[in-house]
């Protein structure tokens, strides 16, 4: 009898432990970089914050981000996406990662005048909005870049912290 308690009290366990979550993914952490891949044509690995996984630039799809720098400048490191829409703000620069962090987690809600078509300047410890073509935002903090020269190659990579509001309105969900 207590073997059969025992492999009850397993099995009621497991099952309920197993909990799968439906519906979309709205945040996370991802890093991308400029590598290309390919013969001709070349394409990237950029993110897309609507099917939130890395996603191949070879077609040109819509909101998709890029990093990249301009040559032999990385202080110019960039965010860049194929909407043809003036998509990225530069919502704030941080001293350290405790304050980007913090302001991170109360940005909740936003008012932007000015768009624009790229995202110049992108830095660890910055938080920038993104605006996708169906008019969904993202907001997205800066956690590290790497930018330096790679077997005679320029390189850039970007990790960042994610969060979309799929709704459309000018409100992030809280955490």
């Amino acid at each position: 009898m207590a073997k059969i308690i025992s492999i009850l009290i397993i099995c009621v366990v497991t099952l309920t432990g197993c909990k799968k979550k439906n519906g979309p993914i709205l945040s996370g952490t991802e890093t991308i970089n400029n590598t290309l891949y390919g013969t001709g044509p070349y394409y990237a690995l950029g993110f897309s914050f609507t099917a939130a996984k890395k996603t191949s630039t070879l077609s040109s799809p819509l909101d998709v981000i890029t990093i990249n720098a301009f040559p032999g400048n990385f202080d110019k490191t960039f965010f860049s996406d194929e909407n043809f829409e003036n998509s990225f703000f530069l919502y704030g620069n941080y001293a350290d990662a405790t304050a980007a962090i913090l302001a991170f987690k109360n940005l909740t809600t936003f008012n932007v005048t000015q768009w624009n078509a790229l995202g110049e300047g992108v830095k660890a410890n910055q938080l920038w909005l993104f605006r996708t073509s169906n008019e969904t935002y993202v907001k997205i903090r800066i956690v590290s870049t790497v930018g330096e020269v790679r077997n005679s190659i320029p390189y850039v990579e970007c990790t960042f912290e994610w969060v979309h509001q799929p709704d459309g309105s000018l409100t992030f969900p809280g955490k």
